[in-house]
């Protein structure tokens, strides 16, 4: 479910990543309240925004609030987001005000669209998905769900990346590519042909680590 008129939000999540998406949120001006649920119980609020229980408690809010995973870690994030959404949750999509999205750009639910992102025409990102700071999309791209795009990343068009991929900062993909699901691609990275077996990719031109 997606984008429902609740008017609570709650983040699954305070650290970093969660932060970052909490303040998202704050410029959508669309909630009333947002809160968050996290483990740490170091932790207490954030931005004046409270921690208000633990991860297992999302089942017992899921009639008055949106629910928003912010966890990092690709598959913990697939893991959780499941549970919510067979439990009923209303997940929504978070696009800050500066990201430029083209036309016939579909966003899954789940997904967070940071700052100064730009994402081109017919490109279709999956839910759950991470579009970090800065980074570009360009036109037709297929990013599947669960995918981390890292800041600065720059994918050129027609590029397909797989199912719970990490694309690291700064890296960049030639036009064309496929990238297959579990992929790792490295800091500052230069793919330039097909990945077509899992692993962690490194260099100019990435090249599977050993």
């Amino acid at each position: 479910m997606d984008d429902t008129a609740k008017k609570k939000l709650l983040i699954i999540g305070a650290s970093g990543h969660g932060r970052v998406v909490a303040g998202i949120a704050l410029m959508q001006n669309k909630w009333d309240k947002i809160a968050f649920l996290d483990d740490n119980k170091g932790l207490n609020s954030f931005m004046g925004l409270n921690i208000i229980g633990n991860v297992k408690d999302a089942s017992l809010c899921i009639d008055d609030y949106d629910i928003f995973v912010a966890i990092g870690d690709n598959g913990t994030r697939e893991k959780i987001s499941n549970q919510i959404a067979a439990a009923g949750a209303s997940i929504p999509k978070l696009i800050h005000p500066c990201a430029t999205i083209g036309e016939k750009v579909v966003l899954g639910a789940g997904t967070v669209v940071m700052a100064g992102v730009v994402i081109n025409c017919s490109t279709t990102i999956g839910k759950g998905s991470i579009i970090n700071t800065g980074a570009t999309i360009d036109h037709d791209n297929i990013i599947e769900e669960y995918v981390h795009i890292s800041p600065g990343v720059h994918t050129a068009g027609a590029v397909k990346i797989g199912k719970s991929s990490w694309i690291g900062i700064g890296a960049i993909v030639s036009n064309n590519i496929s990238i297959v699901p579990g992929s790792v691609v490295g800091a500052g990275a230069v793919v330039i042909k097909d990945i077509i077996e899992a692993g962690v990719y490194i260099g100019v031109p990435a090249k599977k680590s050993r």
